[in-house]
């Protein structure tokens, strides 16, 4: 199971801008399986902390797979001991441990048409996908850049070489809060309404993010052509063995209240379940899901490399679209109302209200 945490040598610290980071990580040849990964996909990195033993974190990859390099990009932020690290302690020769690749803000096609937004450091992920599209692609790429100001644009090189080299296929728009101010719903619309065949992917701030996500259901862009990337600090420690983490959310839930179960809005159904689900292009069908553990655990035990990261329903790597059925969870963090009425649930904290359930890790 895709559960084993690596130690991995950076090969190359970059500054791109004045409060951000790549990191260049080697991957030696036995590993290379274990790491590949999809445009949009992110890395797990424990930064060791003097206070909490690691501090986990999500940063999205934004080379490409195609090119071979394993690279995260990194934005400091106020308050935050885990960028912060990274920006001022991390020098080539170092080591971090790490989960392989995981998340599904990923295209299925890198031949289509892409609208991409992003937000910040939201151009992380972003960059991943429009990179692929225009080097592995025949699609066109219109990316919608916000920034702070000009020294706050992250790959302005690159981003300008891709303009040269693709220029009929490729166009970005940069936005600057400097000169101006912030996008409004109403601008982001008007901008989209030229791209509404388009897919759509956004990251960046939440406010930018839910901004994006508003004008692209008033422009009535299907569910499956609008994709969004949310992440929160990790409260806790993935990088545990399964075995660890499972008996010790076992001996939690022996302590647990009856009064005080988790957030499930309904009794979960006592199986078994008819379960089918996809992902990776792979069908997987199960009939003995007796929800006695949450979806992601029981696909472990399966064999299944589902994705995940938190464990604890603080970020969305391990969501899944739910195609047939319902699922209950009993924690959410990330979730907001707009992705649950989209069917979107966390498998790490999902439990069966159905005796049928059909689910897709590809969106």
């Amino acid at each position: 199971m895709a559960t084993e945490s690596f130690v991995l040598k950076v090969t190359e610290v970059i500054e791109e801008t004045a409060d951000a980071r790549s990191v260049v990580f080697e991957v030696p040849s036995e590993l290379q399986e274990t790491f590949a990964y999809t445009p949009g996909q992110f890395l797990t990195v424990a930064v060791p902390s003097d206070q909490t033993g690691l501090a986990a974190r999500c940063y999205s990859l934004s080379s490409s797979p195609h090119s071979g390099r394993h690279q995260i990009t990194v934005k400091r932020t106020v308050d935050g001991y885990a960028s912060n690290w990274i920006c001022d302690n991390l020098k080539a020769g170092d080591t971090l441990r790490l989960l392989p690749p995981s998340g599904i803000f990923t295209p299925k096609d890198v031949d289509a048409d892409f609208l991409l937004f992003g937000g910040g450091s939201g151009i992380t992920p972003v960059i991943s996908i429009a990179r692929t599209a225009l080097e592995k692609g025949t699609g066109k790429v219109v990316l919608f850049y916000a920034n702070r100001d000009q020294d706050s644009v992250i790959f302005a090189r690159e981003l300008t070489e891709l303009s040269a080299e693709y220029a009929e296929r490729f166009t970005v728009v940069h936005w600057l809060e400097s000169v101006q101010g912030l996008p409004s719903e109403a601008g982001l619309q008007l901008f989209a309404s030229y791209f509404t065949t388009y897919t759509a992917f956004c990251c960046g701030p939440a406010p930018f993010m839910k901004a994006v996500s508003t004008a692209l259901r008033n422009l009535e862009f299907p569910r499956e052509r609008r994709h969004q990337e949310k992440f929160v600090s990790l409260g806790g420690n993935p990088f545990g063995d399964v075995e660890e983490v499972l008996a010790a959310q076992a001996t939690l839930a022996e302590a647990d209240d009856a009064d005080d179960e988790g957030e499930a809005e309904e009794p979960a159904f006592a199986g078994p379940v008819a379960l089918e689900v996809e992902l990776d292009g792979q069908q997987y069908a199960f009939d003995d899901w007796k929800g006695e553990e949450v979806l992601l655990e029981f696909l472990e035990k399966k064999g299944v490399q589902a994705p995940f990261s938190c464990r604890e329903g603080n970020c969305s790597s391990c969501a899944c679209v739910v195609l047939e059925g319902d699922l209950a969870m009993k924690h959410n963090d990330v979730l907001d109302k707009d992705d649950l009425a989209d069917g979107i649930r966390l498998t790490c904290q999902g439990l069966p209200l159905t005796d049928t359930l059909k689910i897709s890790y590809n969106g």
